[in-house]
């Protein structure tokens, strides 16, 4: 199975191709254009060095969420066109869960806790323990304050990976409160194409019109017109 995969749920964008559970190749680039000018021309790139045309892709897959509305919004648009275009099959995954496969050459019963920076002293986050150099979830996706994910890190007793790109902001806030943490190398810190594909592999792929984004909570120009509306 051929999967192309796109990652654009914060600043870096990119884009892979998974053939048969192996990563066959990955374009990622964070030049601060927007996402709606980089995914297409970088998925195209890919393809035509890759010597594949778009009808060889048996699947596509996206990270629908958590992250940056924009991005969220540009990616699972790419995809829905894309999949409605070619009457292929598609799947929305965890940009979390994405994630956390950076950290699946650890050894078995290692935490990974990847988490974005959601402001308001917040991150969007997910633990998951590997085994058997796979991810497996232990909390759900959530908006959690960094205080209480401090005293779920705590209660593991054992350190945690630390992935995402709010790795520096928990990190930080993890050593003041002296929890044991290993923040990954920025190699290995970003959110990656390669890591959607994988998590797409073990989920049941929808078409089009199932795959929707996966916010998490309201935006800020929602969440202020509902002061305005309640006052």
């Amino acid at each position: 199975m051929l999967i192309l995969a796109f990652e654009s749920s914060a600043g870096p964008a990119s884009v892979a191709l998974l053939k048969d559970g192996t990563l066959f190749s990955q374009y990622s680039q964070c030049s601060g254009l927007t996402h709606s000018r980089t995914l297409l021309p970088m998925a195209e790139d890919m393809l035509k060095n890759s010597e594949l045309k778009l009808s060889d892709v048996d699947m596509f897959a996206v990270a629908h969420g958590p992250g940056s509305f924009t991005g969220i919004r540009i990616g699972v648009s790419t995809v829905k066109g894309l999949a409605w275009a070619t009457n292929k099959p598609c799947v929305g995954v965890s940009t979390l869960e994405a994630m956390a496969w950076n950290g699946a050459a650890l050894p078995d019963g290692s935490y990974i806790c990847p988490t974005m920076d959601a402001r308001r002293k917040q991150v969007y986050n997910a633990i998951f323990k590997i085994n058997n150099f796979r991810p497996v979830r232990v909390t759900e996706d959530r908006p959690i304050a960094l205080e209480e994910l401090a005293e779920e890190v705590a209660a593991l007793a054992a350190p945690v990976f630390l992935v995402g790109d709010g790795a520096e902001l928990t990190d930080a806030f993890f050593r003041e409160s002296s929890i044991p943490c290993r923040i990954a190398p920025e190699n290995l810190r970003r959110q990656s194409a390669w890591g959607v594909a994988m998590a797409a592999l073990e989920k049941e792929p929808g078409n089009a019109d199932t795959l929707l984004p996966v916010y998490l909570r309201l935006s800020q120009a929602e969440r202020e017109r509902l002061e305005k509306m309640n006052k």
